[in-house]
């Protein structure tokens, strides 16, 4: 459940004979009183709470007070008391620039616009947000609203732009592309965003195949897939032989120094020297020891070796063994 459910609720007439509350206003009880709740009848004429179980009535229409009408929503078909465009650009990463969205939003005379730079995996974008709550405002005291932008994918993908295309409907916001497949002005309940929507899932299931078979492809030709390494084999040997006198991964790694990429100089940290020796060690390349007790020994540093100075307890390598050696349930 949202917290705008009540106004897509609210965009109905209640259907119910003995409440029959216009739209804008809550529904009321038999006594004359604000519903606790929205009628059932009337809160599945909205498709995405077509199986909610109930829809409360927010704090704002006071529930439990004298039921009194609001003025109604202002109607598709009366002549609107002004017209708004309202821009929004979005960016993915920092690093990417949103003059092109920005100088796109200007030539088209939007004078408002909100941007941000962030990515649409986001739980929320304020920018987003705060320039919908204005078209809602707008559009509430009778101003025709439309939400202006450079493309649909700046607006979200898949799950996120249909959720959105449900509030711009409800709230009567009109909405524009200036580029892009979909460029052009569009209605909010048309069948466009049904179908962007799906575009939109679809699209990004793409992106992430066609990036599974890059990673596949280049790992049969030998190519490493991720960051840098910061290993190399003088480091290892030199791990192994410090392994050998039974110090601890803190230790090891603090013996160590990077000597290629942006850490060249840094010491690496305990979770690197672990994943060093359990790739030799998977490689058949140990130093003779039961591979189980010696996978538990290393797991058990790692993890000490993450905890603060001030709580960490400082158990000799031989503690180690004697502790891996426990029964475990495997």
């Amino acid at each position: 459940m949202n917290e705008d459910d009540f106004i897509r609720v609210e965009a109905h007439d209640c259907p119910m004979s003995m409440c029959s509350a216009p739209a804008g206003s809550p529904c009321r009880t038999g006594k004359g009183r604000v519903a606790v709740q929205y009628h059932t009848a009337r809160f599945r004429l909205v498709p995405s709470l077509a199986k909610a179980l109930n829809v409360p009535t927010p704090a704002i229409r006071k529930p439990g007070s004298a039921w009194v009408e609001l003025p109604r929503p202002a109607s598709a078909g009366a002549e609107p008391a002004g017209y708004a465009r309202i821009g929004y650009a979005r960016a993915s990463t920092v690093r990417q620039s949103l003059d092109t969205q920005l100088d796109s939003l200007r030539k088209a005379g939007v004078a408002r616009i909100f941007s941000e730079k962030i990515s649409t995996r986001a739980a929320t974008r304020p920018e987003l947000d705060r320039a919908v709550a204005l078209a809602r405002e707008m559009r509430a005291s009778g101003v025709a609203v439309t939400l202006v932008v450079h493309e649909h994918k700046r607006l979200g993908r898949g799950i996120e732009l249909a959720a959105l295309a449900e509030q711009l409907k409800a709230s009567g916001i009109g909405l524009e592309f200036l580029a892009g497949e979909l460029q052009g002005s569009h209605d909010p309940s048309g069948i466009v965003f049904t179908v962007l929507a799906a575009l939109s899932g679809m699209e990004r299931e793409y992106i992430r195949d066609r990036t599974l078979e890059g990673h596949e492809s280049a790992r049969t030709r030998g190519k490493r897939i991720g960051g840098a390494a910061v290993t190399d084999k003088a480091m290892l040997s030199h791990a192994l032989h410090l392994r050998e006198q039974g110090m601890s991964l803190r230790a090891i790694a603090g013996h160590l120094v990077i000597t290629q990429g942006k850490k060249k100089g840094r010491h690496p940290s305990p979770a690197t020297v672990l994943r060093m020796f359990r790739e030799h060690d998977a490689d058949g390349q140990d130093d003779g020891q039961d591979d189980g007790e010696e996978d538990g020994r290393l797991e058990l540093e790692a993890v000490l070796a993450a905890l603060p100075a001030d709580t960490r307890p400082a158990p000799s390598v031989t503690q180690c063994d004697q502790l891996m050696r426990l029964p475990r349930n495997r």
